[in-house]
């Protein structure tokens, strides 16, 4: 009995344990402005008051409206789909230096349907050259491209 209770607290995070993630997601004085949360019973009175003591504010989504988590819900998938998932990471400073290359990419070389095709970053148009070809410029260690004309020499 006593090894099934340590495998669902484990498995069901606490308040405690959310507000130590928080801490830790964000060391040095490296805290956002602004936390946009659901109101699941995760984020107790515990996970509040560090958050407040970081100088978080936080935002919550209007209660029973999952369909207002799409945004953080969008941006997760991405990252997972695009990126987290193809690799093999080695240690916590490897995630970071692949995820750093990938949030580069996405502000400043993916395309955004929402955007009408541009980056969040805003990139220039490039007209066809008269004479040239199509290069690649891999990003993120070769998981993404990003393709540019180049003018014969």
């Amino acid at each position: 009995m006593h090894n099934t209770f340590a495998i669902d607290s484990f498995t069901v995070p606490t308040a405690e344990w959310t507000a130590q993630q928080i801490v830790e997601a964000c060391p040095w004085d490296s805290a956002p402005k602004y936390l946009l949360r659901d109101r699941d019973g995760i984020y107790g009175k515990v996970f509040q008051n560090r958050v407040r003591g970081m100088g978080i504010e936080e935002i919550k989504i209007a209660a029973k409206s999952p369909w207002q988590n799409h945004y953080c819900e969008r941006v997760i998938g991405s990252i997972r789909n695009d990126c987290v998932n193809h690799l093999i990471v080695l240690n916590e400073d490897h995630l970071k230096c692949e995820l750093s290359e990938y949030f580069k990419y996405y502000h400043e070389d993916r395309t955004h349907l929402g955007l009408d095709k541009n980056s969040p970053s805003g990139r220039p148009v490039q007209e066809k050259p008269e004479t040239g070809k199509v290069i690649t410029l891999p990003r993120v260690g070769g998981l993404h491209h990003r393709y540019e004309w180049r003018r014969a020499a």
